[in-house]
């Protein structure tokens, strides 16, 4: 499933997919990934991504009913 929300909030910041890698430690490819829904990642990630993001992990990566 892909993750809209994440790409929303990301273009919301003016970060492209390589400045969420950076400020978070990972690939360009990774955040990609997520994005597209191709892969899951740790919650240690989620966090990371939700603290960059100033956004809840709610916010970001609860699929909603």
């Amino acid at each position: 499933m892909k993750n809209l929300k994440l790409k929303a909030a990301r273009a919301g910041k003016d970060l492209s997919q390589q400045d969420l890698a950076d400020l978070v430690g990972v690939s360009r490819q990774t955040i990609s990934a997520i994005e597209k829904g191709d892969y899951n990642p740790t919650i240690n990630l989620c966090v990371k991504i939700c603290k960059a993001l100033g956004k809840t992990l709610d916010e970001l990566f609860w699929e909603e009913e």
